[in-house]
């Protein structure tokens, strides 16, 4: 006969899928892996599955452990792709349905990076991975968000978008529409090539997989600080995408006159290029003054768990003990 767990938590990128099942105490009983979660290419049924995987791995882990888990009294999901409240609500009959717990509440991942970077369930945080997007909190349950799906809702940059904006102005550099810049140079060169036609011939034809762009945005970094002003403009139109969102969130939850932490995260943040953080900052001073930097590296997963134990009664020892668990 086994227990059950006050929270299950997952959290799901595009990439991977990570579990866990969390006592009250704060104390983990089993953690699992699982592949990328995207409905939008395979489905809702087919995405969950994945998530399953996970919660089985977790499952069995706290198994081996010596503590067997049945189910959850409640379950925090916080998933890539859950950008809008239908999709979030269509997620979350889903995944009840699974029947992993007595409750079940999907949240965007974003909300999982702010909550594993602040101490209550309060500020603001901007994920800047392969793409871009923003939320904030406050403790009464009133959050702030973006649509956060690509140009259609308005938003620019991520690593994804800086690969292709970074190709672009090397290709026009290159046959004369545009003006000159090192990318030119140095876009093709990572890949071994002599020229940005060859760059986009390879990558056109499959010759270098599409999932390899993504590489294209160190290199941007790089010529940025190498001085060439074209990549340099690309490095402060996105700092200036992270401060618009993290102001504009600020001031919809009424927070642009309070100190407030303004959490940092994804694979472009947390690479703490130097040129990007002093612009970040350069910026901040005078649009949200107050906000106070914080660049997260824990697992998201570790946010979903404190997002599930906020709902929930808890010992004060209980968030600390969950922290520890994830070295943050």
């Amino acid at each position: 006969m086994g227990v059950n767990a006050t929270v299950l938590a997952i959290d799901a990128g595009n990439s991977k899928t990570d579990a866990a099942f969390v006592a009250a105490d704060g104390t983990v009983l089993g953690t699992g892996r699982a592949g990328g979660f995207q409905p939008p290419r395979v489905g809702v049924e087919a995405a969950v599955d994945v998530l399953a995987a996970a919660v089985d791995a977790a499952r069995a882990a706290a198994r081996a452990a010596g503590t067997p888990v049945e189910r959850a009294e409640h379950v925090l999901a916080a998933l890539a792709n859950a950008d809008l409240p239908v999709e979030e609500a269509e997620l979350t009959a889903a995944l009840h349905a699974r029947g992993w717990g007595d409750t079940t509440e999907v949240r965007n991942d974003t909300f999982a990076l702010l909550r594993a970077g602040v101490d209550e369930p309060r500020g603001v945080a901007v994920v800047c991975g392969a793409g871009i997007n923003c939320v904030g909190m406050l403790p009464d349950g009133r959050t702030a968000r973006f649509p956060a799906i690509g140009k259609l809702s308005g938003d620019w940059g991520g690593g994804g978008g800086l690969a292709e904006e970074a190709l672009w102005y090397a290709a026009r550099a290159e046959d004369g529409r545009g003006e000159p810049t090192d990318l030119a140079r140095t876009l093709p060169a990572h890949f071994g090539l002599g020229s940005v036609y060859a760059l986009i011939e390879a990558l056109h034809l499959g010759r270098v997989a599409a999932v390899r762009r993504h590489e294209l945005t160190p290199v941007l970094f790089a010529t940025s600080a190498g001085g060439d002003p074209v990549a340099r403009s690309l490095v402060r139109r996105q700092a200036e995408e992270v401060v618009a969102m993290a102001s504009v969130a600020l001031a919809r939850l009424g927070l642009l006159g309070e100190e407030t932490p303004l959490v940092l995260g994804g694979s472009v943040l947390a690479a703490r290029h130097p040129q990007l953080d002093a612009d970040i900052a350069e910026l901040l001073a005078l649009k949200a003054p107050r906000a106070v930097v914080r660049v997260v590296t824990a697992p998201p997963v570790l946010g979903a768990a404190l997002l599930g134990l906020d709902r929930t009664p808890s010992p004060p020892e209980a968030h600390a003990r969950l922290r520890a668990h994830f070295g943050a």
